[in-house]
């Protein structure tokens, strides 16, 4: 019992450190993202175009592919729990409704966090182990301003408009089966599908997915600059970033779920 509140104690003081400097890199992030461009130093252009076509245009492939997918599994399992009730024409409310709140935001935070959040840490935690970081810091070059604010700025953006994209994605794959299989009619499935989501629906989903992308470029971008051991660290620190991440997408969906649930 002691080993185990010692283990628990110390991981719990390893955790409250890696948040406060996690929260200490989020705040000179933004710094440099909304303060710094009003005096002059704005952020490197080139880079952040590049990242905006590695978070947004480059994930839009498989993105759109799980979303499709997923709304066609939706749809059926509905569907098939829907017809004891005789209430198919609920199929596409359901999807919608699904989608704009929950799944859209969620899926596609998943899918960026296992490919871009990966690809920053990697990317990162290969210059940290080169000594590029260092070399960027001898030459007086602020190292978040040129590597951490563009990629944090450009997930800012792109994962919202990839949760929207997500969303018609999904209510088209469940448009598929209503289509297909319940033979519902194109004008009533989707007149359903937008009688039942409201705005509310809309921006919750929204919401979140910013958060997301909070939490997906700093962790990110955090264990790329604290990679230890070379080669196999920078292995370790990906591995890390993926499923701390995920971890920390999950926990925050359920606890905006649960604040719009009282709210």
């Amino acid at each position: 019992m002691r080993n185990f509140c010692g283990y628990l104690g110390r991981s719990l003081n390893l955790a409250l450190r890696h948040l406060g400097s996690i929260l200490s890199l989020f705040r000179q992030a933004l710094y440099w993202i909304f303060i710094a461009p009003f005096r002059g130093k704005p952020v490197n252009k080139k880079d952040f175009i590049g990242q905006l076509e590695l978070i947004g245009v480059k994930s839009l492939p498989i993105v759109s592919f799980v979303s499709f997918f997923f709304g066609i599994t939706l749809a059926m399992l509905t569907a098939y729990q829907l017809r004891i009730f005789q209430s198919e024409i609920l199929v596409g409310a359901l999807v919608g409704v699904s989608f704009s709140r929950e799944l859209g935001p969620l899926l596609t935070a998943i899918v960026v966090a296992a490919r871009v959040g990966a690809a920053m840490t990697a990317e990162l935690g290969t210059m940290k182990v080169s000594e590029e970081i260092d070399a960027l810091e001898t030459m007086a070059i602020r190292p978040v301003r040129f590597l951490i604010a563009p990629r944090l700025l450009a997930i800012l953006i792109m994962l919202p408009c990839l949760t929207i994209i997500a969303n018609i994605v999904g209510i088209l794959g469940g448009y598929l089966i209503a289509k297909l299989s319940l033979g519902l009619d194109t004008y009533y499935y989707f007149s359903q599908t937008f009688k039942a989501m409201e705005a509310k629906d809309l921006f919750t989903g929204l919401i979140k997915s910013f958060f997301f992308a909070g939490i997906i470029g700093m962790v990110g971008c955090y264990q790329g600059f604290i990679v230890r051991g070379g080669a196999e660290g920078v292995g370790r620190a990906t591995t890390t970033s993926v499923v701390s991440s995920i971890f920390l997408i999950i926990v925050t969906d359920c606890f905006f779920n649960a604040l719009f649930y009282f709210i």
